[in-house]
């Protein structure tokens, strides 16, 4: 069984003959954090118990007696999942930090209504090993941390109390993408240990649905169907024949339906199939328009229900051709970024709702409609996020460039099972990286991974990153190619499509130097080179001007969004080719991305500089600068007066929808100039927007990005801070420290006090709740010299979920 479909968006309900109800909203989104609900049943039903909450960390492990489960455990500390087992800044990572072997524990007591069920231990993601044990039974290693894994635990637990115990193995190890000699340097990511996605415990009648896979098929024809595909697992064979019964549901109306009856003949795992017909009403998943669905299936076994779950779908018929990308038969350009999944201070340790943050700012801010996981199968919180946002994904097998031993290959194979089995429901996920990213060509490998894919889904095409240019020995279905390289004179260049295939760019810019055409560096530091900083979002338009030129190009996904932890040419062990910083901050280079926008919806006016005249800029902007809009003409008035009008830069960017700007703003500051841009549609202002040069008047913001929480101990939100003008625009290069203080059940995830200087002027921490301690959470940052800033935060009591 996978996450996918048992966590689902809404709470079902059944009457005798299994007809769907749906609950209310607030349910709905209750369900999709905590996973199915009770359906009472011939054997007692499903239920699901978060495992998240409760447990003991013992820090690194010495011998083996805190497995067995009479260890005395009092000393250990209490904490919650996600979770890292090293205390990290934001930057400065040392891997010897987390490069051994820890230990962590979980007591719990089985309801006695459990008592006659199959258990099921889930674990979604551990880094990078783990060998769980259960009253002292110990199970099978688990290699590999991106990828969800399970156990059935019904023979080793008992009545009373229960101790998990998982031995977490985050030395470097054999596994992908790890394995090579050279060590962590040897990849461009960083990977702190621990248990950073959740953990639950599945209670399941004897037979029960353990898989579903619904396939929209003929979406854009009349013969519009799904085909949906299960697995029965029974642990012992009923007398009469089993049903199984298939409804699509649009909320809580039901539009179709199918049935049948079958007679298992063996135990352990039965496959069989339904398809669900007459759809001809059904709305199309689109990136502007992200319609969903679920299956609901429900099975009865001597003509009772036995389980019931839902599947989320969406109809959508998404083709890479050798003319470009199609969505639901229209030409589309995919316009994205990378994305990896590292946060500060805790690795890839983020709740949910951080997580699907992270789409809402790629799809909402960013503007994007596709977005590259890179390299490694992210969060399925992230993705469910991006099935609800429109933004298309492709999704890649844990790798970077390193190809290791036979052992370590048949692990890359299994992770393409994993990966598809996990996230084939999703609509949202359009294309398999079934290559190592950037890897050499290896046929045996990539034929086994591509042929994996195939028989597990075969409604998505297989890619894979490439630095060479030639299809030889190459076997996939659409060309990636990671373009960097310079056009002549200098700047982004974008290379044709090869001939005879579908094409598209996932990777370009990045930390590429444009101006010698040769090397990489950390170069878009926010506290760096201000020159550097800003080019970064014209490097990012010519990208995707240049690509959009490429009749072919299917389109440009560029890296990349934020800036992420890594030991390659980075600082203080910071990668900075993000259009964000690590704390999804945008940097000037996010202002090309912002400027995508529909005017109507959000008018957008973006200086890709600051308004300042310190020692960085004595003269200003200078002149030529960039200013990037969605408008159609900008006015620009310095303290008051008309100072120069302008319109988008079209004949250097003809094929972005909303070019830059370029205006001349070299003077002297003397008298604190003040300017204001003022943005058209037409002959109505649209947007008008003021900056301040005189830093005697600038000021301390705090923003959180949630007004409420969930008191769970796992809830989190991002508190930003940053230096800005009295306008409320950010101010580079202010130094200081802000220190936060914390009234209420909320406790600090970051650096406390933190220092801007090291920053740019802008940082974040995440506030976190405190378990079953709801209450109202009052943080203030006091900044050096800016002064102070409060936010409340509404910390709600947790929902009914089933904890043990």
């Amino acid at each position: 069984m996978t996450p996918s479909e048992l966590t689902r968006r809404q709470f079902i309900r059944t009457s005798a003959l299994g007809t769907a109800a749906l609950a209310s909203s607030s349910m709905a989104q209750h369900q999709a954090a905590f996973g199915e609900r009770t359906i009472t049943g011939a054997d007692g039903g499903w239920q699901t118990f978060s495992l998240n909450q409760g447990w003991l960390f013992g820090g690194r492990m010495k011998g083996n007696a805190a497995l067995q489960p009479g260890f005395d455990d009092a000393a250990f500390a209490r904490v919650n999942l996600p979770h890292c087992v090293a205390k990290l800044s934001w930057q400065n990572w040392d891997p010897a930090n987390w490069e051994d072997i820890w230990i962590y524990r979980r007591h719990f007591r089985l309801p006695k209504e459990l008592a006659r069920q199959r258990l099921f231990l889930h674990f979604e993601g551990v880094l990078t090993g783990a060998t769980p044990v259960v009253n002292g039974r110990s199970l099978p290693e688990r290699l590999g941390g991106y990828l969800p894994f399970q156990y059935e635990i019904t023979e080793f637990v008992r009545e009373g109390d229960n101790v998990l115990a998982v031995a977490v193995d985050s030395r470097w190890s054999n596994v992908p993408p790890e394995g090579s000699p050279r060590g962590p340097r040897s990849i461009d990511y960083l990977e702190p240990g621990g248990i950073p996605r959740p953990v639950r415990l599945f209670a399941a009648p004897q037979i029960f649905i353990s898989g579903v896979f619904a396939k929209p098929l003929s979406v854009l024809d009349g013969e519009r169907r799904v085909e949906v595909s299960y697995t029965i697992n029974a642990a012992a064979l009923p007398p009469q024949a089993i049903r199984i019964e298939a409804a699509l549901m649009d909320r809580d109306r039901v539009l179709a339906r199918a049935a049948r009856s079958l007679r298992l003949e063996k135990t352990g795992e039965t496959e069989t199939t339904l398809t669900l017909s007459g759809l001809g009403s059904v709305r199309l998943w689109d990136v502007d328009a992200p319609s969903l669905y679920d299956v609901v299936s429900t099975l009865f076994v001597s003509h009772k229900l036995a389980h019931q779950r839902q599947t989320g779908i969406g109809f959508r018929d998404a083709r890479f051709e050798i003319d470009g990308f199609f969505l639901n038969g229209r030409r589309l350009r995919l316009f994205g970024l990378d994305r990896h999944e590292l946060f500060p201070y805790v690795g890839f340790a983020m709740p949910r709702r951080v997580l699907r943050r992270d789409a809402a700012i790629l799809r909402h801010e960013f503007n994007c409609n596709f977005v590259r996981c890179s390299h490694y199968p992210q969060s399925e919180a992230f993705i469910e996020a991006c099935d609800g946002l429109g933004l298309m994904v492709w999704e890649e097998l844990p790798g970077w460039q390193y190809l290791g031993d036979a052992a370590w290959r048949e692990l890359a194979v299994r992770d393409i099972r994993d990966m598809v089995r996990r996230d084939r429901n999703h609509p949202s996920v359009v294309i398999w990286g079934v290559r190592i990213n950037e890897s050499a060509n290896d046929p045996a490998l990539y034929r086994r991974t591509k042929e994996a894919a195939n028989a597990l889904d075969g409604s998505r095409p297989t890619s894979g990153t490439m630095t060479r240019r030639s299809t030889q020995s190459w076997l996939q279905d659409v060309f990636a190619y990671d373009d960097y390289h310079r056009a002549p004179g200098g700047g982004v260049d974008i290379a044709e499509p090869l001939p005879g295939v579908p094409y598209f760019v996932t990777e370009a810019v990045g930390q590429f130097n444009y101006q010698t055409g040769r090397g990489f560096g950390s170069r878009y530091r926010r506290a760096g080179d201000l020159s550097l900083q800003e080019q970064q979002a014209i490097l990012h338009a010519q990208a995707h001007s240049r690509g959009a030129s490429h009749a072919r190009l299917a389109g440009v996904v560029a890296w990349c969004a934020f800036d992420y932890g890594s030991l390659l040419n980075s600082y203080d062990g910071v990668k900075c080719p993000g259009i964000a910083d690590v704390f999804r901050i945008p940097k000037l280079g996010a202002a090309f991305y912002q400027a995508q926008a529909d005017p109507d919806v959000r008018p957008v006016v973006e200086p890709a500089f600051y308004w300042d005249f310190g020692p960085e800029t004595p003269s200003g902007p200078g002149g030529n600068a960039a200013i990037f809009s969605n408008c159609e003409r900008l006015e620009l008035f310095i303290n008051g007066k008309f100072h120069a009008a302008a319109r988008p830069d079209r004949a250097n960017f003809e094929h972005v929808k909303y070019p830059p700007f370029f205006v001349n703003l070299a003077m002297d500051g003397f008298g604190k100039p003040e300017l204001r841009i003022d943005g058209y549609v037409g002959d109505r202002v649209a947007l008008s927007r003021s900056f301040s040069s005189d830093r005697a008047k600038d000021q301390l913001l705090l923003r959180a990005d949630d007004s409420k929480l969930i008191a769970d101990g796992s809830d989190a939100t991002r508190l930003a801070f940053y230096a800005a003008d009295r306008f409320g625009a950010l101010r580079s290069f202010t130094g200081g420290s802000v220190t936060l203080r914390v009234a209420g059940p909320g406790v600090i995830v970051g650096d406390n006090p933190f220092s801007l200087a090291e920053t740019g002027g802008a940082g974040a921490v995440w506030i976190k709740t405190v378990k079953d301690r709801p209450g109202l959470v009052k943080v203030t940052a006091t900044h050096s010299w800016l002064g102070a800033e409060s936010v409340p935060i509404l910390v709600e009591p947790p929902g009914a979920e089933h904890r043990l």
